[in-house]
């Protein structure tokens, strides 16, 4: 059940690396967009998937009686999604301001200017 999971994990960050590698700051970004998520789909993918019940703890027991869902790594990627789209946000900004001003979004070209 997994497998599939791992395997697009492992495109992500593929095309994420690839991307970021780039002279070009649109495709950079995108890498970084892709970096992120395939981040997420690790964490999530980590805390195993389940599809059991919540983790409600019994009157008198110490721990859950069944087999239950982890809540921390939906916490994590919940947390990570906000961070992330911030950080894009932040990042499509620049991005736009140093076309705007330098008129390329080459990053050899950047660095001559």
């Amino acid at each position: 059940m997994e497998v599939p999971f791992v395997l697009l994990i492992g495109l992500f960050f593929a095309a994420a690396v690839y991307l970021m590698l780039s002279k070009f700051l649109v495709r950079v970004l995108l890498g970084v967009v892709l970096l992120g998520n395939g981040v997420n789909l690790l964490l999530f993918t980590n805390g195993r998937i389940l599809r059991e019940v919540p983790p409600i703890i019994p009157a008198g027991h110490d721990v859950p009686a069944t087999l239950t869902a982890n809540p921390l790594p939906q916490a994590l990627i919940l947390t990570a999604i906000v961070i992330s789209f911030s950080f894009f946000a932040f990042l499509l900004v620049l991005v736009y301001r140093a076309y705007q001003d330098l008129g390329t979004d080459n990053g050899n070209e950047m660095r001559v200017a």
